[in-house]
């Protein structure tokens, strides 16, 4: 595992000042060269029609030249083929470790002060499929951040039991302005003599859905745990974040993961609940529970006990570590082998889950588990059943088109001199 996939999970924000930088004269801050100049424009920045212009899909990559350097952000028409480097492409990030979470048709780049604030920089694409900085944060770590309609919930999570708190801010994404905070009490949450630790959290309806793992508040064990064989979920009601229940069930190991998505809400409101059952005692694997899924139905506040999907048995042995949700009770899981169980593994082979039917097929035309030193997972984008995913091996970053319905992947664009680490999608603004 990488540095920076490990240093991915310890996040971003919370938004102390903000400070506007909009253009007036909306002149892009785009470095591209026009496209005599740089012929790998063809790959997605050739000159067009502004008025055909409508959307662009913004990939994030690292350069792999230098160690500790910053992501670029790239405007890209397709991503189905062609190439496009980094060389004289992009819009380069301030400071390195950024992730990136989009909402209101806004791309926020979220900076990881590494125990200092950071910045949160926001883009939108202006007229000629650009992307524009309108607006610019100062942010320190929080460990959860969230889209709940057009605001963004952010979350920083205490392990000291001196002072066991959690605290929760509300960003307005059209106005850029903290609209409410808060403070949670994770050791009145959890009914043991650890602390509530959420991993992440989950619109569903007007609530907020808080998978949450127990972990030590001593000890030097972190993230450890004396209860690795139990699954939480703290619903809140949301604006105000007032707790309202806590739903429980024995049978999985703690839901999702550090900074890691483990809830999917479908179509009907039914909400699949993945466990990836990499709990620790003392350093050591100690769940002896299954990656499994499980199953909360719309409208109750219980785990379905007629539900359990036991990964490891459906894949021969692995378990899942991310998911996608691609639609219709369909899922893309990274995989990776029961024997390489850990707290940050990311998977490298995918799975088409259908959780309805509780079928799991391999994808095909994916490079070999072994090849692959980088591959995304929360940062993929879906469209149209094709879920788009940065893979990068030895011979180069492309961005996979995974089709859900056949099972196959293709190859599509390759950004050449880099690391692709996030993939998404803005309209023009109108």
């Amino acid at each position: 595992m990488t540095m920076r996939q490990v240093k991915s999970y310890f996040l971003i924000f919370l938004f102390s000042t903000a400070i506007f930088s909009c253009s007036d004269d909306d002149t892009p801050i785009n470095t591209d060269k026009d496209s005599e100049e740089n012929p790998d424009q063809d790959a997605g920045e050739n000159p067009e029609d502004p008025s055909q212009i409508e959307s662009r899909y913004v990939v994030a990559a690292t350069p792999n030249a230098l160690e500790g350097v910053a992501d670029y952000l790239l405007a890209l028409e397709s991503l189905n083929s062609g190439e496009i480097s980094l060389v004289g492409n992009g819009v380069e990030q301030d400071g390195t470790y950024r992730y990136y979470i989009r909402n209101n048709n806004k791309f926020f780049s979220l900076l990881y002060g590494q125990g200092n604030p950071g910045a949160v920089t926001t883009y939108q694409l202006n007229a000629m499929g650009k992307l524009d900085m309108i607006s610019d944060f100062q942010a320190e770590t929080v460990q959860s951040f969230t889209n709940m309609d057009d605001e963004i919930l952010m979350t920083k999570i205490s392990r000291n039991s001196t002072n066991p708190f959690a605290s929760w801010y509300r960003l307005d994404t059209e106005t850029s302005q903290l609209v409410g905070e808060g403070q949670i009490n994770t050791q009145n949450i959890i009914d043991n003599d650890e602390l509530a630790f959420f991993t992440w959290m989950t619109q569903v309806g007007d609530q907020v859905y808080a998978p949450f793992m127990s972990v030590k508040a001593c000890c030097n064990d972190s993230f450890g745990t004396e209860y690795p064989d139990q699954a939480w979920i703290a619903v809140y009601a949301y604006p105000e974040m007032q707790l309202e229940t806590i739903i429980e069930d024995d049978r999985t190991s703690f839901i999702g993961r550090y900074f890691t998505s483990g809830l999917g809400v479908v179509e009907n409101g039914d909400i699949y609940a993945f466990s990836s059952a990499v709990a620790t005692t003392n350093g050591e694997a100690s769940s002896t529970k299954p990656s499994a899924i499980t199953r909360i139905k719309a409208g109750e506040e219980v785990f379905d006990q007629s539900y359990f999907f036991n990964l490891e048995e459906a894949s021969n042995g692995y378990y899942m570590t991310e998911q996608t949700y691609v639609g219709n009770g369909v899922f893309v899981l990274n995989m990776s082998p029961v024997a390489t169980k850990g707290a940050y593994t990311t998977g490298k082979r995918l799975a088409i889950v259908n959780v309805y039917d509780k079928n799991l097929i391999w994808v095909e035309g994916m490079p070999a588990e072994s090849d692959i030193t980088n591959i995304t997972s929360q940062n993929n984008y879906v469209e149209d059943d094709i879920v788009h995913i940065g893979v990068t091996t030895e011979a180069g970053s492309y961005i996979y088109q995974i089709d859900a319905t056949t099972a196959m992947a293709t190859r599509g664009i390759e950004v050449k001199g880099g690391t692709i680490t996030a993939i998404s999608k803005l309209d023009i603004k109108e």
